[in-house]
């Protein structure tokens, strides 16, 4: 095809029916792509040595074989702590990765979280469980008026963005912090930077975190920043588990610092049994499935799809990232 240029493009394993699938229809899709999938370490090894493109997790030794090597495309959306490597992330190559693809699944899920905080489901569910007839009074403080309530979301990507989106919907104030963003999206009434944070915690009613996993965000919502929190407010974290001290939460909980909290992501994963989490009766928690929901694997595909038409055609690829701040 005029304008573009044949490459190889390594899939790493370990492999999957569905990462086999990709493969195959990638090399009938981009036939500018010279698809290898690789099915074990020491192919991986030989093949990686000529490649342009790979995909899923590279290690140190794969990245020092690799001599041709000027893009990766990330397996996940954030991938765990280690696979930005420091040679990974002092090295030329491009790095792309599956942002995007939860923002409807994820939004709706925390609008789930918010409307049983607003609606009082905290108290009524464990109420149900109890077989208990009990009404709250209709002044009750259990509810909260949303059109006269303000959300703070951390990080307002493509996630952060559509719940600011829904939220504006109901009536709710938002705010947002993003290191990335520098206008606002639709829904959000004050866009900030992240060192305006400790400013604006006070004045929300909900606060939502959808950052990943950085060295900037490991552990940075801790007993400092539940104490600027409102007394009445909810705490939701659907972004990753390591932003979020479990020790400092359930001591804020416990001196009532904060309402409630609702938890899809955990510092410890699957979240121990004895946890005392469970059994906190301002609660809420699912086990890091907000995410779920039809269609992913076609947009993983496609956006891989994508970023190999442009690569052959020397454009701009999809879902950059930044290395050293691992998105």
């Amino acid at each position: 095809m005029s304008g573009t240029n044949s490459f190889k493009f390594v899939m790493l394993p370990p492999q999957s029916d569905t990462t086999r699938a990709w493969g195959k229809r990638l090399a009938e899709s981009v036939p500018e792509a010279r698809v290898v999938v690789a099915e074990d370490a020491e192919t991986a090894r030989r093949e990686i040595v000529d490649a342009e493109g790979a995909f899923g997790w590279l290690n140190p030794e794969l990245l020092g074989a690799a001599k041709k090597l000027r893009w990766l495309q990330a397996p996940q959306a954030a991938p765990a702590a280690g696979y930005y490597f420091p040679e990974l992330i002092v090295h030329p190559l491009e790095v792309t990765n599956f942002r995007e693809i939860f923002n409807d699944h994820i939004s709706a899920h925390i609008m789930a979280f918010v409307l049983a905080f607003a609606r009082g489901l905290h108290v009524f569910i464990p109420q149900q469980l109890r077989r208990e007839w009990k009404k709250s009074g209709q002044e009750a403080g259990d509810v909260v008026h949303l059109p006269e309530a303000t959300a703070l979301i951390v990080g307002v990507g493509g996630i952060g963005a559509e719940t600011a989106r829904l939220l504006a919907a109901f009536g709710v104030t938002v705010l947002a912090t993003d290191a990335r963003r520098t206008s606002a999206p639709e829904g959000v009434a004050e866009l900030h930077k992240p060192e305006a944070l400790d400013e604006l915690l006070p004045r929300a009613d909900f606060v939502i975190l959808t950052v990943p996993h950085t060295p900037a965000t490991e552990g940075f919502f801790n007993t400092a920043r539940f104490a600027r929190m409102k007394k009445t407010a909810f705490f939701i974290n659907i972004g990753r588990g390591m932003t979020t001290r479990l020790d400092d939460l359930v001591g804020a909980l416990n001196a009532g610092t904060i309402a409630g909290a609702a938890l899809d992501v955990y510092e410890i994963e699957p979240l121990p049994a004895d946890h005392p989490l469970w059994t906190m009766p301002n609660v809420l928690l699912t086990p890091h499935m907000a995410g779920h929901g039809p269609y992913l694997n076609d947009r993983r595909y496609q956006i891989m799809e994508d970023n190999c038409r442009s690569f052959a055609a020397g454009r701009e690829l999809r879902n950059l990232v930044n290395k050293a701040t691992w998105f």
